[in-house]
């Protein structure tokens, strides 16, 4: 399959990184062709401007500004997203990544906007590996975005077709050694499983 692996946190030595890099190690040994889009390594921009948001709905021209990000976009077979939770949301480069890629004409089609349509059909395995700072009841109590824009927003803009699966680890700021390596191995086991 062909997976695009979406990583958000700038910190090389943080647990989320290993976490990438454990990611990464599994789908390639499950025999998945990969594709790694760091978004700090590549410096993505996450600022829709004002030219941007004013040609949102210029199509196809409104894809221009981020051609590559599209082509790998609709390149992919599977997703899996790898970022930390920041004040119970997604970290803002990641924010900005949906803001600007996920548009029309890419993720969806507005031709008739009292009945959208999902344009990522074509993926058909969504994951996510999620770490958060706080408890799950504090996370949940906070409406739990990151989940819901994995869990639901990416599902529906499949067709709702779909397979998805979101691998969180709460309460980072108390976590023990013992309970990031059982973290850590799970979410391999799961890479390794994906399909």
């Amino acid at each position: 399959m062909r997976v695009l692996v979406v990583y958000c946190h700038p910190v090389e030595t943080s647990f989320h990184a290993a976490l990438h890099q454990e990611v990464l190690k599994n789908l390639r040994a499950a025999g998945h062709e990969v594709d790694d889009c760091d978004l700090y390594a590549e410096g993505f921009n996450p600022v829709l401007s004002r030219e941007e948001r004013l040609g949102y709905h210029d199509m196809p021209s409104n894809q221009l500004p981020l051609a590559p990000y599209v082509e790998r976009l609709q390149w992919a077979e599977g997703i899996v997203f790898c970022f930390p939770t920041w004040c119970f949301g997604l970290p803002a480069m990641l924010k900005g990544y949906f803001d600007r890629l996920f548009m029309p004409g890419v993720a969806f089609d507005i031709s008739d906007p009292a009945n959208v349509k999902p344009m990522l059909t074509h993926i058909k395995r969504i994951s996510a590996v999620v770490t958060y700072g706080r408890p799950r009841w504090m996370a949940m109590y906070m409406g739990d975005p990151p989940r819901k824009i994995v869990t639901r927003y990416m599902k529906r803009l499949t067709g709702q077709k779909a397979k998805v699966d979101y691998h969180a680890h709460y309460h980072m700021n108390i976590a023990t050694e013992p309970q990031l390596k059982r973290f850590m191995a799970r979410v391999g086991q799961a890479m390794a499983r994906f399909a």
